[in-house]
């Protein structure tokens, strides 16, 4: 391996660590949202990480990432959007308030 990749494995493992804890230890809905797409995101570097390790010539693991974090921002767009509605009917947007989603 070389150190470029263990560097950017090393950054991963960090953001990976403080994405499971932020989505862990908190109790606020857009935190945990945070803490997962930290997750994800980390997920994707190693997945760029190897994928140019191993196949340098081709593109195509950086088109299936710009996918994957298309669909992140889709993701993180619906769920803040309901914690806005969240937040609108109840005023507050803490998880361990919210025990049914139905108006």
């Amino acid at each position: 391996m070389t150190f470029e990749l263990v560097i950017v494995l090393a950054m991963a493992a960090a953001l990976f660590g403080i994405g499971i804890y932020g989505a862990l230890s908190q109790t606020n809905l857009v935190m945990i949202m945070m803490g997962v797409e930290l997750i994800l995101a980390a997920a994707l570097l190693n997945l760029v990480a190897f994928w140019r390790y191993l196949h340098p010539e081709t593109m195509a693991g950086q088109m299936f990432v710009l996918i994957v974090m298309t669909v992140m921002a889709v993701e993180m767009a619906v769920g803040f959007g309901i914690a806005v509605a969240r937040f609108r009917a109840r005023g507050s947007v803490e998880v361990e308030e919210a025990r049914e989603l139905r108006g």
